[in-house]
């Protein structure tokens, strides 16, 4: 069950959800990512509160902390990755290993779908995120190359860019996905996506297609204090 505290942060949190489904938020960061300082125990705490069922950690070109917190936290993670390519960024979930920062963009896709993994658009047509182009997410599309698409980004301000993302997605056919892409531990269950439990990438996106969008802007920085975050060796700068 969620807190009173994250209620009142993401009122959302206190509604019911159908029987057998869960709620998982496929767009969120640790302090592996560089420029996030969530560490283990607080995401542990965060997690709890906000009562997610599925996260999937994306950190920026960096797979270590997914691999670690995997067994650590209190619900189910799902490994993933938001990739630097040379046009912007995607996102690869349900991966084993790393891959490298500026790989082309088509090849990152296909090295994403050869371990298995789904391909997940962020934050797209945001232009103040490191969104792909237009036209890059078009041939990405046209190439088959695009599991899932994000229609709702808690960061993300104009509630017409997350139609937008929406449109683009009913058109051509794709999944729609959410996620808080939180980087501050409050962050943790303003966006998420209600669906069906699932078992493997297969039925991921299988089930992804009867869930629902649940979520609301959430953008607050984290309140300034001296902290220090250990070092993180898997890092590789934006």
């Amino acid at each position: 069950m969620p807190s009173p505290e994250a209620v009142a942060r993401h009122p959302h949190l206190a509604a019911e959800r159908p029987t057998g489904w869960v709620r998982v938020d496929m767009h969120s960061h640790t302090m592996w990512s560089g420029d996030c300082t969530t560490t283990p125990e607080e995401l542990h705490t965060a997690v709890l509160a906000s009562g997610l069922d599925v996260l999937c950690i994306t950190d920026h070109n960096a797979v270590a902390g997914a691999e670690r917190l995997a067994d650590e936290l209190p619900c189910r993670v799902i490994i993933g990755e938001e990739l630097r390519v040379g046009q912007g960024e995607i996102i690869g979930l349900f991966i084993s290993e790393r891959i490298p920062a500026g790989t082309p963009l088509l090849e990152a896709a296909r090295m994403i779908r050869d371990q298995g993994g789904v391909v997940y658009i962020p934050h797209p047509f945001d232009p103040m995120r490191n969104c792909l182009s237009a036209s890059a997410i078009d041939e990405l599309v046209q190439e088959g190359l695009v599991d899932a698409f994000e229609v709702r980004n808690a960061k993300t301000s104009l509630e017409s860019l997350n139609r937008q993302a929406g449109e683009y997605a009913v058109t051509h056919g794709l999944a729609a996905g959410a996620g808080s892409d939180a980087h501050v531990p409050d962050a943790f269950g303003a966006v998420y996506v209600e669906m069906p439990d699932f078992d493997d990438p297969v039925s991921f996106l299988s089930a992804l297609r009867s869930g629902r969008v649940v979520g609301h802007h959430y953008d607050k920085a984290r309140a300034w204090s001296p902290r220090i975050v250990p070092s993180v060796p898997d890092h590789h700068p934006r």
